[in-house]
Parts: structure tokens; sequence; C-alpha cells
């Protein structure tokens, strides 16, 4: 079994070698955080024999999954680091690392994920030594004499590029924001609405950060001075533009942490207003939230949002906010819909308190089981407002 980390801490020579190589990975079993999105692993890529095991679905695996070589787990970050504590005991693990310093110690940089454990249960350790990746004060470094194999090459680690943020991006982001105050802590994901949020943010101060991915505008607003400079601001990965990394290249003040640190309840609700912040694919009248089932096919997982999201109902003064655009499809479907179709509900409707998109917000705290869909109907776009309402009615004759 071989382990191989996503986002940032991609080793994308070596997944390069094995596309060129195929029978490199004959027999291969793979272990991997990769990230939809962001990193790149074709299955034709690798041997036919070869199968891969990640936290992630995506369309390109359909067939691979039906066939078993590649095998989805439904786990959240917090459920897969009990799975690799429990059930994980890999013959290699390989890291991706910045320069050793003065005392032969590699930093992980921007991404740790889960690299920590697993490096811990592995009987033997492969690094890629790469000078672009930054050294980071705030992240844990390995003993470069106790690595087994090392390749020392330079490549750009993995990015990500959101791009400008649209008008419904905007107007979402621009919700979001009237419920965020001075002195919250806050949880955002990658995207175009955690984006425009962030900017929006600049103002406040004495905000905390306690984060799965941060992007470029966590920093832009860390140099803002919005951010509490005696707290300390967390994530398991940094990831976004090559300016990114270079301006976290020995930077003081990030804390990049495991998955066992920055997604663990206690941690979590003790954390003051912890405002998490979170996509949907959809949501229902019931207010359960659907993140990774698209048109009825498994496009994602659910990745940290759920240890999140109940972390945020457990902190004294605590927000879940799932946010989405009203429709899709060309504005031909509407995001909020009667029932879950896929039977797939990531957050039950016991871990959201907030629902966002465009048209408004709908404050879900407190409301009965009719509230609440009346609620959500308000928020969703008007062409599909009469249509929710008309299921409601159906459904509620059967409560």
């Amino acid at each position: 079994l071989t382990y191989i980390p996503g986002s940032a801490g991609e080793p994308t020579p070596l997944l390069d070698l094995w596309a060129a190589d195929p029978d490199r990975t004959r027999g291969a079993r793979i272990l991997t955080s990769l990230v939809p999105g962001i990193n790149g692993l074709a299955m034709d890529a690798l041997h036919p024999t070869a199968t891969i095991t990640g936290l992630f679905m995506q369309p390109a695996w359909q067939a691979a999954q039906a066939a078993g070589r590649f095998r989805h787990l439904p786990l959240s970050y917090s459920g897969f680091v009990r799975h690799v504590r429990e059930r994980v005991a890999p013959d290699t693990c390989v890291v991706h690392v910045s320069l050793p310093d003065r005392a032969g110690r590699c930093s992980l940089g921007p991404a740790v994920e889960f690299t920590p454990l697993v490096h811990a249960r592995s009987r033997r350790t492969v690094a890629l030594v790469n000078p672009l990746l930054p050294a980071m004060p705030g992240a844990p470094s390995l003993d470069y004499a106790g690595f087994d194999a090392v390749a020392e090459v330079a490549f750009a680690p993995r990015g990500y590029a959101v791009g400008a943020p649209n008008r419904v991006a905007l107007a979402i982001a621009g919700h979001i924001a009237g419920f965020i105050g001075d002195g919250c802590t806050i949880q955002v994901g990658l995207g175009k609405v955690p984006d425009a949020l962030l900017a929006l943010l600049h103002g406040r101060r004495g905000l905390r950060l306690h984060s799965g991915m941060l992007a470029d505008s966590a920093l832009d607003l860390w140099d803002a001075g919005a951010l509490d400079p005696d707290a300390e601001h967390a994530s398991c990965v940094w990831v976004g533009s090559p300016e990114l990394y270079r301006r976290l290249q020995g930077r003081a003040g990030p804390v990049v942490a495991g998955c066992d640190v920055t997604h663990d309840a206690a941690r979590l609700a003790a954390l003051p207003r912890f405002h998490a912040v979170n996509s949907a694919l959809s949501v229902d009248l019931f207010g359960q939230a659907n993140l990774e089932v698209a048109d009825g096919h498994a496009v994602s997982g659910l990745g940290g949002a759920g240890d999140f999201a109940r972390g945020a109902r457990l902190s004294a003064g605590g927000l879940s906010i799932v946010a989405l655009p009203s429709t899709h499809a060309g504005r031909t479907r509407s995001r909020i819909v009667p029932r879950l179709d896929d039977g797939i509900a990531s957050l039950s409707r016991t871990d959201v308190d907030v629902v966002v998109t465009e048209h408004g917000a709908a404050d879900l705290r407190g409301l009965c089981v009719h509230g609440r869909a009346e609620a959500l109907a308000w928020v969703a776009d008007p062409a599909f407002r009469p249509a929710l309402d008309n299921a409601w009615r159906a459904v509620r004759a059967r409560l």
C-alpha cells in the first residue's frame, strides 16, 4: 500500500512518471487524499491491475468504481483520521517537502493534511524534496536523515485559480458577511464565494481563521489587518497561486497542522463564535444539504464540511452556514429542492443553521419544520417558488 498526499502536497513528478510508464504501477494499491479540481490522477494512466482508495469521487472514475479499481471512502476528514489510526499501515508513504534546514529538517510547508499520521505508521518513506515548496515555520517538519529514498526535484506545487467573482457569488457573499462580526472565527472552503466573502471582511477586526484549505484571499485578509494578531490561525492546507507560495516562504504566523488537529471535534467546539461556511450542490426543504452528487453522479466527497458544520453548531455563538446558487443548468433547475433526489444527505438538517443563495439568507434557527421549509423556499429562485410551495403542501400532509 502506497500513500500519496493531495492538494499542494501532490508529488507531481512521481505521478507523471507513472503515467509515462504504467507498468510501474502493476499491482499497486494507492491510498490518497487527492482533491478533484486541484489534483489530477487518471485511472487510465495506471496499470489495469492498480487500485486507488480515496476520499473524493469524480465522474471520470465511475467505471473504475464499478469495476472495483477505485474505492470511494464516504468519510469526513476526521473520519479518515480515525481510519488511518485504526486500519492503515502503508508499506510506503510518499512525502513532498521543502529543502532541509540547518538542522536537517524538511518542512511540509503548505500541505500537511494526513501526512504526519500516515508517515508515523509507514514502513518506509520516499521524499520528493522540492526547492520551490515554501518552508513554513508553522508547519511540521520531517527529518531528512529518516527518509528511505530521496529525489530532489524542482517543480511548481499544485495550485488553485478561482478567477474573478461573478454577480451571483458577490450577492451570496454579501448575505453571508452580514452574519460575521468582529471577533468571529471563520472557516471557508475554496471558490468564488469564499474569495468574495473574505474580500468583504477586510474592515473587520479581531477575526480568527480555522479552516481546512485556505487560499490567496485568506492571506489578503491577514495583510489587511482584519485578523487577531494574538490568536492562532490554522489550516491543514494552503493552496493557490504561485505568488501565494512565494508569500508563504518563511512566513511566521500561519499554522499548518494535520487534520487530527484542524478537524478535531473538541477543538472545533471550543473555538469562540466559530462560523463555518460551506458550499452545497443542493438543499432540500428539510434543510438537508447534498455536497457530493450532481445529476445522479457522484462528483466529490464530504471533505471537512461535516466536521466544521458540527463544530460550529457546538461552538458558543457559532453558526453553520451553507451557501449555494439558487439554480443550475442555465437557470433551468433549482438547487433548492423538495427532497434530495439521490439519497445522500452530506449534512443533516441538524448540522445547518443558515442557508444562503443570491436571493437572501434563510435563518433556520428556532424555526419549526414548516417554518424552515417556507424560509428555504423564499431563498429559491422566484421562478421555482410556487412549485416548491406545492411540493411542501404534499409533504406536510404526511408529517
